[in-house]
């Protein structure tokens, strides 16, 4: 046997061991060859008492046991073998408890019983009770485990099971229920024991050293999961009861969180359908530190998976009411552990909101309960900041979007924006970025004005300054894809219903508006368009019977947007103000809505004259102040006067002399529109063009004065080309010689062959003319005239 001296190396007493061992079971070999039985158990004997060490550790131990499982398989078949030549298996079994040590005696003992059982000369359930009883012997943890694996092992196939060729009288299903039971307590208990002995510094080895043998223990679990006679009656009156019996009673954190697992793995989950009661009943005893969130958890997600292969079996989850017992349970367990933490508590409520949702979709009032549940456990802790709670509380919050893939469910939930108000600032803004995309990925349409202010609250994180701690700083990339998540998010809430749509982008506006200057930017303008979109939708006012004293009038929604643009201004955002002003005054030309059309050009040119300042900035919104007013119908003769007035003045006061020509020239199109008679005025377009003509060459001489050279003469091909367009148009005042003198200037240019883009583009110019003569008709005739 291994010497059990202190310090000598683990590896040095397995290898003794080993070499041991395998001297003994050669020498036991050579006695079966030569059938001699006496020498056989002398040295089978011999060899077992190695495993009687205390010295290896769990795993090296294994390593020993198994050497000694393989020798025993021999010795079996050498045992069936001599009964079969005679030998009486009774005095077999009496003769093998004749070795010395009652370790090696037990293996023996089991062994020989093995095959007592086989023989079936007795009924297996007296032999097997025997052997249970007899292991009581070995009460070391680690050598009466691994013996109590060694019987469990050699039994599995002899237990009397219904359809086992071993099957006796009546209840013997009981009889191997009683057995398989009474190892696994024992099992228990030595596992347990396990870690009460050695130092208190060593509890982690300990612990170690347990995880590595747990198996050995939770296999009995699995041998009672697979006899035929355990149905759900034995299940719920025997094996359940007893076995939460051992686990409650053991005490032991270990323990009882693998074997609670265990039984929830091994046993169908048919079983745990209709024992629920009785399995939740013993989570509140379990130890405190127990992690019976995991334990709980997956008790859920396997009867969600059993709902979800199995539909036939949702009118079951109803009938034994599995969400209220569940329900109960966490409860029960959350009050049972004082100290538990929000982590946990928070998971246990996502694992029964997801079996909920899967088990029973139709029913959002259970939905509901678990959301007001987990507030009720919350309540009086404020904010969570613990990250990993935090993250489940939003998985928690996820999981009826991802369920539903509708965001209009989830605001039937009265609970859910309770539960939304424990996170934090920045994980308001996750949350509200999930609903955001659930939306837009399932294109959700949005349509009351209630349901959107419902949905404004559970995103307020994104829409709204909330209370930043000290030293947040949001990234400003994100800050920005945040906001532009929230402005594609307007275009999905709409309603067919005028009134109803003027009522959602009136919620729109009061949150909007109170949200922070910043964001203004990114949410005004994509509400603009929603308000500009509803005045396209309304009926003329000879169609509306009311008028302008309809609910929702383009009156009214003008005014509408007049408020939300006054502040942008103040974000500062005048550039994109401006811009907006615009197109709701094109918006009130559509309408012929001129005193309003005039007040958004008003308020634009103010912004030109107050705000913008930066020279190429000016030039671009010059551009669009001109481009917008022509396309305007709408004015009388006064107030189109003024407008235009207004905008070939800005284009005479811009900073660079080529923007001013440009500016000026494009003036020209203020006053002749072709639609409109009244917008006429070829005096007024010959004046802008001089005017273009005379700042070229002003502009021309300054460049010659600078540099000592001529600038260029692109600008006199651009008002040539302007000319052009008003020849075709039939401008009397712009006459064949006009162009005529136009074309020999640029001529005469000494800069035109030295500019290359310049000639290009001159050449271009006349290329035109000559494929103009060359149409014929009216044009044709016109150009025939000029004389290149």
């Amino acid at each position: 046997m291994i010497a059990d001296g202190a310090g000598e190396d683990e590896e040095k007493w397995l290898a003794a061991g080993a070499a041991a061992f395998k001297q003994n079971a050669f020498y036991m070999q050579r006695a079966i060859d030569s059938n001699n039985l006496k020498d056989a158990l002398k040295y089978s004997a011999q060899m077992l008492s190695e495993l009687r060490t205390s010295k290896l550790s769990p795993h090296k131990y294994y390593d020993l046991y198994m050497r000694a499982f393989d020798e025993l398989r021999k010795l079996e078949i050498f045992f069936m073998e001599e009964t079969r030549r005679g030998c009486s298996v009774i005095e077999l079994y009496e003769l093998v408890q004749h070795a010395g040590n009652i370790l090696p005696r037990l293996y023996l003992l089991c062994t020989a019983g093995s095959v007592y059982i086989k023989t079936k000369e007795a009924p297996a359930k007296e032999i097997l009770k025997d052997l249970v009883e007899m292991c009581r012997g070995i009460q070391h943890p680690l050598r009466g485990l691994f013996l109590r694996s060694y019987l469990a092992q050699i039994s599995r196939d002899k237990l009397p099971d219904i359809g086992s060729e071993y099957e006796g009288d009546a209840d013997t299903v009981t009889d191997a229920v009683e057995f398989v039971l009474l190892n696994f307590t024992e099992m228990n208990k030595l596992w347990v024991r396990m870690q009460h002995q050695g130092p208190a510094r060593e509890k982690e080895k300990r612990e170690k050293e347990r995880s590595e043998l747990r198996d050995l223990v939770g296999k009995n679990l699995h041998v009672l999961s697979q006899l035929e006679g355990v149905d759900l009656d034995m299940y719920r009156d025997t094996v359940l009861p007893r076995v939460l019996e051992q686990i409650v009673n053991c005490r032991d954190e270990i323990a009882q969180y693998y074997l609670m697992d265990c039984i929830i793995q091994v046993f169908p989950d048919e079983y745990h359908l209709q024992t629920l009661d009785v399995l939740l009943g013993a989570c509140p005893q379990l130890q405190p530190s127990v992690d019976i969130m995991t334990v709980l958890s997956r008790l859920m997600e396997r009867l969600s998976s059993y709902a979800a292969l199995n539909a036939e079996v949702l009118p079951y989850f109803l009938q034994v009411e599995a969400f209220s017992k569940l329900n109960n349970a966490i409860g029960k367990v959350i009050e049972a552990q004082e100290d538990m933490p929000i982590l946990s508590a928070v998971t246990l409520y996502s694992s029964l909101l997801k079996f909920t949702l899967h088990v029973h979709p139709d029913r959002l009032d259970y939905a509901d309960q678990v959301l007001g549940s987990c507030i009720k456990q919350l309540s009086g802790k404020g904010k969570i900041h613990d990250t990993r709670a935090t993250k489940e509380l939003v998985t928690l919050l996820s999981a009826p979007l991802e369920k539903y893939n509708d965001v209009v469910i989830a605001l039937k939930l009265t609970n859910y924006p309770l539960v939304l108000e424990y996170l934090d600032s920045e994980n308001k803004r996750v949350m509200a970025t999930v609903i955001i995309r659930s939306i837009m990925k399932n294109k959700t349409i949005i349509a009351t004005a209630e349901k959107v202010e419902a949905l404004l609250e559970l995103i307020k994180g994104l829409i709204n300054d909330l209370d930043e701690p000290q030293g947040l700083e949001v990234d400003e990339d994100d800050f920005e894809e945040e906001q532009n998540s929230v402005a594609r998010l307007i275009h999905m809430l709409y309603s067919d219903d005028p009134e109803e749509m003027f009522k959602i982008i009136s919620v729109l506006k009061n949150h909007f508006l109170t949200g922070g200057p910043k964001r203004l930017k990114f949410t005004i303008p994509p509400l603009v368009v929603s308000a500009l979109k509803l005045i396209r939708r309304l009926p003329e006012e000879g169609d509306n019977p009311f008028g302008k004293e309809a609910s929702v009038s383009a009156t009214k929604i003008f005014q509408f947007l007049n408020q939300i643009i006054e502040a942008l201004p103040n974000a500062p955002s005048p550039d994109l103000a401006f811009r907006l002003y615009l197109q709701c005054a094109e918006a009130a030309n559509k309408c012929d809505e001129e005193p309003i059309a005039y007040e958004f050009f008003t308020q634009a040119y103010i912004l030109y004259e107050e705000e913008i300042s930066d020279s190429k900035a000016q030039v671009t919104a010059l551009q669009l102040i001109i481009g917008t007013l022509q396309r305007m119908h709408v004015f009388g003769v006064e107030n189109r006067d003024t407008l235009t007035h207004k905008a070939t003045g800005y284009s005479a006061k811009l900073l660079k002399k080529p923007d001013q020509c440009r500016a000026v020239y494009a003036c020209s199109h203020l006053f002749w529109l072709e639609d409109h008679e009244t917008i006429q005025d070829g005096e007024r377009v010959l004046r802008c063009l001089k005017r273009a003509l005379k700042i070229a060459n002003s502009a021309q001489q300054m460049t010659s004065g600078a540099r000592g050279s001529t600038g260029s003469v692109t600008l006199f091909i651009e008002i040539l080309n302007k000319y052009l367009y008003f020849f075709e148009k039939g401008i009397p005042q712009i006459t064949v010689e006009s162009v005529e003198s136009m074309i020999q200037l640029i001529k005469n240019e000494e800069s035109l062959t030295s500019d290359q883009s310049a000639e290009s583009f001159f050449a271009s110019t006349l290329r035109f003319m000559e494929f103009q003569k060359q149409k014929g008709g009216a044009i044709g005739d016109r150009y025939e005239q000029v004389k290149v």
